[in-house]
């Protein structure tokens, strides 16, 4: 009795399971965050914060305010995925803390639009 045609389909079922695995560890949707409070958080840590781009500074650095503070942003320019954002605009910044010679910042991964 042959039983390679058994074998070959009891690893394929074995491999199905397992595709169909889901991630339950923490996520990287970052917890929401003030301004105020992103001097203390962990370097590296992911937040996502709601206010205004109200400046343009250099390059990719802008300027961003929320009703507790402002801090620079780093928005490069696949993360505007073409939209036209103005200081009257309410967004939504997914970042991650970072720090530079000028001090901390956001690195910015996501931005959505809030009506």
């Amino acid at each position: 009795m042959n039983r390679r045609p058994f074998i070959v389909a009891a690893c394929g079922l074995a491999f199905a399971g397992a595709a169909r695995a889901q991630f339950t560890g923490p996520s990287a949707a970052g917890r929401p965050s003030r301004v105020a409070d992103l001097p203390q958080a962990r370097l590296g840590s992911y937040v996502t914060v709601t206010g205004h781009v109200v400046a343009h500074l250099r390059g990719d650095y802008y300027t961003f305010r929320d009703s507790s503070g402002e801090i620079r942003v780093e928005i490069e320019s696949p993360v505007w995925q073409g939209r036209a954002v103005s200081p009257q605009t309410k967004v939504r910044l997914l970042g991650e803390v970072d720090s530079g010679p000028a001090g901390r910042y956001l690195w910015i991964k996501q931005l959505q639009t809030v009506d």
